[in-house]
């Protein structure tokens, strides 16, 4: 039985969010059964559609949460830093409560009934995910997971994953090195199997092999690996492994033949169709929402810089399929940022950004320009942020698979951009890549609308802004 758990760990997270879910609904009920205690007549009275209301308290409820990455499988933080973006989770489901019952009066429940709720909810979830988080860290629900070889590839795993919120889905029972291999990993890592493979892992329990030998070529044991295969077990590359686990693609593990055969890199009229729809969608819900502050913007540029300085800001971008466009921002900089004509990176209290421009890249007002690129098909909403050519024509010259990143239009939000700090540098761009990767061969429509909803998080606590 707990292996079946084990192996069902990827749908725990979906567990995780059916079950707040139908805490979220049940907290209306009980609150509306609260708020109305012995008067049975006024119950009756506003319990009509009750179901539906529920259900449209915990969609928004749930939204808010999502938006500050508490259901983010890969999301590393303390005890305190869960409780604080819940708190702020419902805040915003909340304030998202009030426009649902300004937009359809007829799903008002009450200030009263909705206060309760929001308590009686905040506890509920509260308790339960330091339940779930606790039962997630007994090994007994964990994946139990063993390397197959100890050479540099499988040191990998050691060196980038010894942290246990690294290892919250598995557990690393040890190194299985091959013969003539050369051992990276530490001897205390090491494990030795005096029977067949395929019996010492039925009687360990082992669901899963990673296989992560320097050499491949003839150096794994296939009818061993078959046989295991037979018995349930999954048998995983180690890059998999990694993308996986991590949410980004290591690219010293990668090779031409992994990306070709790996799966990914949907590029059908159908998921071009619905990212399109999706663009022009969000695109015109964002313009109208944030065109106020849009003009607010302007203005604070203008009254700033004076009637002949510029407001927008235009610069060349590196688009799908390596063709240029014109990217436009609210001016953030003055205007001889680059007088030179020389390109640089934005650095960390750089002395070229104006009073005005400091806030807006704070909170991202001077990229909500890049609407327009959106609608003229430009840009997408979600996708790798553009690079100027310059950047591009060094980059793609030193990291390899760079130019992979403009296989899909960029993005005015993007996996690397929840993921990663504000990049300014060549290291920085090779750690982006890896988040960029990921995303360009996993994107789809819900990952979309994940990194859409995230994406408030980024704007709310200012993170990777320069």
């Amino acid at each position: 039985m707990f292996r079946f758990l084990r192996r069902q760990a990827n749908r725990w997270l979906l567990l995780l969010v059916t079950v707040e879910f139908l805490l979220l609904a049940a907290s209306l009920n009980v609150a509306m059964r609260l708020r109305y205690v012995g008067h049975p007549a006024d119950l009756a009275e506003v319990s009509h559609h009750l179901p539906e209301r529920s259900l449209a308290f915990a969609a928004v409820m749930l939204m808010g949460m999502v938006a500050l990455g508490q259901y983010q499988s890969h999301m590393r933080t303390s005890w305190f830093g869960l409780l604080a973006r819940q708190a702020v989770g419902f805040l915003l489901g909340g304030l998202g409560l009030f426009v649902l019952y300004y937009l359809v009066p007829q799903a008002y429940v009450g200030r009263g009934v909705m206060g309760i709720a929001l308590v009686l909810s905040f506890i509920a979830v509260t308790a339960f995910r330091a339940a779930f988080l606790r039962l997630l860290e007994n090994k007994v629900f964990q994946r139990r997971v063993i390397v197959l070889g100890a050479g540099k590839r499988a040191e990998q795993i050691h060196n980038r994953m010894r942290r246990q919120s690294d290892r919250r889905g598995f557990t690393l029972i040890g190194f299985l090195p091959r013969p003539g291999e050369v051992i990276s990993v530490p001897a205390q890592y090491l494990i030795s199997v005096e029977t067949s493979l395929s019996a010492w892992v039925q009687r360990e329990r082992i669901d899963e092999i990673v296989v992560g030998v320097d050499e491949r070529r003839g150096g794994l044991p296939m009818e061993d690996l078959l046989e295991c295969r037979q018995l349930g077990v999954d048998i995983t590359d180690l890059a998999t492994f990694f993308e996986r686990e991590s949410g980004r693609v290591q690219l010293s593990l990668t090779d031409p033949s992994w990306l070709v055969f790996s799966g990914g890199f949907d590029a059908t009229p159908l998921r071009r169709l619905s990212k399109r729809c999706f663009d022009l969608f969000i695109a015109v819900l964002v313009l109208a929402l944030t065109w106020p502050m849009m003009l607010m913007v302007a203005l604070a540029v203008r009254l700033e810089s004076g009637k002949d300085q510029p407001i927008l800001y235009r610069q060349e971008r590196v688009g799908a399929q390596g063709k240029t466009f014109s990217l436009i921002k609210f001016r953030s900089m003055r205007t001889d940022a680059e007088l030179d004509g020389v390109a640089r990176w934005a650095n960390k209290n750089d002395d070229r950004v104006t009073r005005v421009g400091r806030f807006i890249r704070k909170v991202r007002l001077d990229e909500l320009p890049q609407l327009w690129n959106v609608l003229k098909g430009e840009m997408s909403f979600i996708g790798p942020r553009p690079e100027r050519p310059q950047f591009v024509v060094d980059l793609g010259k030193k990291i390899q698979y760079y130019d992979l990143r403009h296989c899909l239009k960029p993005g005015l939000a993007g996996w690397a951009q929840l993921r990663y700090p504000y990049g300014a540098s060549e290291a920085d761009a090779v750690e982006k890549l890896k988040y960029d990767l990921y995303y360009v061969k996993n994107h789809n429509l819900m990952f979309d609308l994940l990194i859409l909803i995230q994406t408030v998080e980024v704007v709310l606590f200012g993170r990777g802004a320069r």
